[in-house]
């Protein structure tokens, strides 16, 4: 009916796309969480710029590394 071998060379090549997949876009979300990570940094350094940030802005940069910090757990395999 099947041939064994036929199905384990499809389901092994089935297996590397899905792994290839899966590193790539783990490679690009963390490129993306690097980037983001980069603007926050130059958000606080031009909200030094004088004078100190509002509080509005200090919880809103602490939300924004909140979500950073909790994106990047994901991106590890972390349970948060």
């Amino acid at each position: 009916m099947f041939d064994p071998n036929a199905v384990l060379t499809l389901s092994l090549a089935g297996l590397a796309g899905v792994g290839i997949t899966a590193a790539t876009t783990l490679k690009g979300w963390q490129g993306w969480l690097k980037l983001k990570q980069m603007e926050l940094e130059k958000a606080m350094e031009r909200g030094q710029g004088g004078q100190p940030p509002s509080p509005a802005q200090r919880i809103d940069l602490a939300d924004l590394k909140e979500r950073i910090r909790k994106l990047e757990a994901i991106a590890a395999g972390i349970d948060v």
